[in-house]
């Protein structure tokens, strides 16, 4: 972890209003090409995107992590970003994406949620939810390697030691009155 971070320590790390770019915009879909190719993100325009990044009932930020500035000052590369929601105990890591094909730049996934985690120190909140998780999903497998790992079953929130110990049924939906 410390390797992690020492190797994208020179990224300017910026938590921005919720505005989407059109660079964004463009880092999301090389990503999405890259990472889930032929899934349901793909066919997001513009107009979704911003949808996602600007419409929030909540305290939301972008965090966008951009290789340094050029010698004249002009702003560095996009390398990363991600929609985050400030919850009461917590960081809500709603959706990252970042350069995946950059051979300078391994981890970058990692490092972007190494640096939620840092955040949430900082802030002193409790928790950095990684989001939906699906038990036996390949692609999101890397959830599970951040510890201590809680689930939401039947019960309510409990410690999982690994993904056997998720829970296979979901919780109740809480009835509107």
């Amino acid at each position: 972890q410390r390797k992690l971070l020492r190797r994208h320590a020179d990224l300017e790390v910026t938590a921005c209003q919720p505005w989407a770019t059109a660079e964004q915009f463009e880092l999301l879909r090389r990503y999405l090409g890259e990472r889930h190719p032929g899934g349901g993100m793909t066919t997001m325009d513009e107009s979704d995107y911003a949808d996602m990044v600007e419409l929030s009932p909540v305290q939301s930020v972008l965090v966008e992590y951009r290789e340094p500035a050029g010698p004249n000052g002009e702003r560095g590369r996009l390398v990363g970003a991600c929609l985050t929601d400030r919850q009461g105990d917590g960081l809500s890591m709603i959706y990252s994406f970042f350069e995946t094909q950059d051979e300078n730049r391994p981890g970058l996934g990692n490092f972007i949620i190494m640096d939620h985690i840092l955040r949430a120190r900082a802030a002193d909140l409790a928790y950095v939810y990684l989001g939906y998780w699906v038990k036996g999903s390949p692609r999101m497998a890397y959830k599970t390697r951040y510890q201590p790992l809680e689930a939401l079953g039947p019960r309510g929130w409990a410690l999982m030691a690994d993904e056997k110990d998720a829970p296979t049924t979901p919780p109740p939906v809480p009835a509107l009155v």
